[in-house]
């Protein structure tokens, strides 16, 4: 259900637009949150989560998945690396459904769909592809082709048929709809505000999705994403125990 009134709490410490078409990225600390807001409409953004200290860790798709037994982000699920241990969680979001199996376009799926859309023709209107918006993104973290993994589209629902077909739900993200993520560890998060390789459309829109970082704390003991499953719990007391090393309180 369409619901985009939610108290936000927190000191704001990045307000931004993520304009149609443009590439993002930051490390959010742990306990922090990070809000993201359909402005118009049909958004969808593509994300990848690392561990910012060790980017050899990072977001892990099948187990974050099967450890929670679902088959798209909604609020209470975790975002897993791929050392068991909890990236993010989603702690709020207005649609219930993000999807976190079909991935993103390369440059060869955007001209086919799209056209060329050069800068030398187009200027900052160009048309710009998911793989390629990664990839810049990531060169700035000495990071490159390697390190792209599967990925999360937020605001995106694909859903199978009773055949087990794919098919992507037009029109499910509406305006002010919105996805809050907190770090439960210091987690890099790199975005690209691109169209989902799946959207039917031909025309080369993205909307506008407006970005808010924000203070907080991390989970704590009573935590509803923490006690999803026991699977999350043991998730959660891997990061306790990353930290507690870190501080030189556990060895």
């Amino acid at each position: 259900m369409h619901s985009p009134t939610v108290t936000i709490e927190g000191e704001i410490q990045i307000s931004e637009t993520l304009h149609g078409g443009q590439m993002w990225s930051t490390v959010v600390r742990r306990g922090q949150r990070l809000r993201l807001v359909d402005t118009q409409g049909n958004a969808a953004v593509s994300a990848l989560f690392y561990n910012a200290a060790q980017p050899l860790e990072r977001y892990n798709m099948p187990d974050t998945l099967k450890a929670q037994q679902i088959a798209c982000l909604k609020t209470g699920c975790a975002i897993y690396s791929d050392m068991g241990r909890v990236l993010c969680s989603v702690v709020a979001d207005s649609l219930g459904w993000h999807d976190t199996i079909t991935g993103h376009a390369d440059s060869k799926a955007s001209q086919l769909k799209y056209g060329l859309g050069t800068y030398q023709v187009m200027r900052n209107a160009r048309i710009r592809n998911t793989r390629d918006n990664f990839l810049v993104e990531l060169g700035k973290y000495g990071l490159g082709r390697r390190d792209i993994v599967a990925n999360v589209n937020f605001f995106v629902k694909v859903a199978p048929d009773q055949d087990g077909s794919l098919h992507f739900v037009a029109d499910h993200s509406k305006a002010l709809d919105f996805i809050e993520l907190r770090a439960d560890m210091d987690t890099l998060v790199v975005l690209s505000n691109t169209p989902h390789p799946m959207d039917p459309s031909r025309t080369y829109n993205p909307p506008p999705v407006e970005l808010q970082l924000r203070s907080g704390k991390p989970a704590t003991s009573d935590d509803p994403v923490r006690n999803l499953c026991p699977e999350n719990q043991r998730g959660f007391a891997l990061n306790d125990r990353l930290y507690l090393t870190e501080a030189g309180q556990c060895h």
